[in-house]
């Protein structure tokens, strides 16, 4: 018998993962379009910002809403169907010399792509493309609906695009939100659920009252994330959405953001751009390299030239760690961005590598490898 979404869900609280279990939760909630679930997960919601809440209770209050939610349960069904085909487009800026593409792609409902590049080789240029802020000169661009849009406001709604800087918005968080669902004419009596729904699920319950000028840049993003996924987009384009962002933040936006997108029900289907390579790389199905404009093809990279490359945080010297890999294939060292890059030859076990280092006691500050990352293109 196949695992039931909510199983998934029970089995997050059993395990104490309270908080995914939440998400999730809110998730499901938000696929069944019901509104009494609805007015029940806000009823909830109130109750655990009170100073009243605990965590053995809030398991009990999850717990009673799933049994609830019995006759909504289903079992994931993958079926990714494409919804974006990119052939051959080329944009050309003649004022400064670049020129993007040829670029090729498909993505699929509920796939989600990483564009990564350093600055300045098309990043915002194809994503504009895509979104339909920018003409291209050359190529073919075609979107699969299964209702096709019947004009361009209708298009925009399936296609939501989030500039890395979002425009200033005024009044308060929540209002804001209520105009956009008023806009997409939402039934009058399910616009204040909705929006207190979306409020919960990324996490800005607390500041639902604020303005523009009291929230946090990660906060705005959020907020541009809620006005974003209330229209129900089909496609999402997101342009370094992690920036100005601490860790913590980056780690638990990527993790809604796949959640969200991966959803079963009502996938979405997400490029977006950044320059923190290891953490887009674990949520993405496909990374796309940008280089000079081009197309990298990291898949061709990794199959032919096989070599290990492992990349090295330490006070130790260049010299020191030739020694230390002088008898172990050790073909280059470079040292990029701070840390050391060192090329070994193919299917050198880094359990070995490791050893060698702990064996003359260099100290490691962080130690990562990028075989198959595309942070390896950025130090080559």
């Amino acid at each position: 018998m196949k695992t039931t979404q909510l199983q998934y869900i029970s089995k997050h609280i059993q395990q104490n993962d309270v908080d995914i279990a939440y998400r999730k939760l809110m998730d499901f909630i938000r696929d069944t379009n019901d509104m009494s679930f609805f007015q029940k997960l806000i009823d909830l919601t109130t109750w655990k910002e009170s100073p009243n809440a605990t965590e053995l209770e809030f398991k009990k209050r999850l717990n009673s809403l799933i049994d609830e939610l019995n006759e909504f349960d289903y079992e994931p069904i993958v079926n990714r169907e494409i919804i974006i085909e990119v052939e051959d487009i080329c944009k050309t800026y003649k004022r400064n010399n670049f020129s993007l593409g040829p670029i090729n792609l498909t993505l699929e409902k509920g796939e989600i792509i990483g564009l990564v590049g350093e600055n300045g080789n098309g990043k915002t240029t194809l994503l504009t493309i895509l979104a339909q802020e920018l003409s291209y000169d050359e190529g073919g661009l075609k979107y699969h609906f299964n209702e096709q849009p019947k004009d361009t406001f209708e298009l925009k709604t399936k296609l939501a695009y989030i500039p890395q800087r979002p425009n200033k918005w005024y009044g308060s968080l929540q209002d804001n939100l209520k105009f956009v669902l008023a806009n997409y004419r939402t039934p009058p009596e399910e616009i204040d659920l909705r929006v207190l729904v979306m409020i919960a699920r990324l996490g800005l319950w607390q500041y639902k009252d604020l303005n523009w000028n009291e929230l946090s840049s990660g906060y705005k993003m959020r907020f541009e994330l809620a006005r974003t996924l209330l229209r129900k987009p089909k496609i999402l384009l997101l342009d370094e959405p992690l920036a100005n962002l601490d860790i913590m933040a980056q780690q638990i936006i990527l993790e809604d953001l796949q959640l969200i997108t991966t959803s079963t029900k009502n996938p979405i289907a997400l490029i977006l751009s950044s320059q923190q390579l290891y953490e887009i790389e674990k949520i993405s199905d496909k990374v796309i390299f940008l280089q000079d404009g081009k197309m990298l093809n990291t898949e061709h990279h990794h199959e032919t030239d096989g070599q290990v490359v492992i990349e090295l945080d330490t006070k130790e010297s260049k010299e020191s760690l030739e020694a230390v890999f002088q008898d172990l294939d050790l073909k280059n060292i470079s040292f990029n961005g701070g840390v050391f890059v060192l090329y070994f030859e193919e299917n050198t076990p880094q359990s070995e590598i490791l050893l060698r280092l702990a064996n003359h006691k260099i100290p490691i500050l962080n130690f990562r490898d990028i075989s198959h990352s595309t942070r390896r293109f950025f130090d080559s």
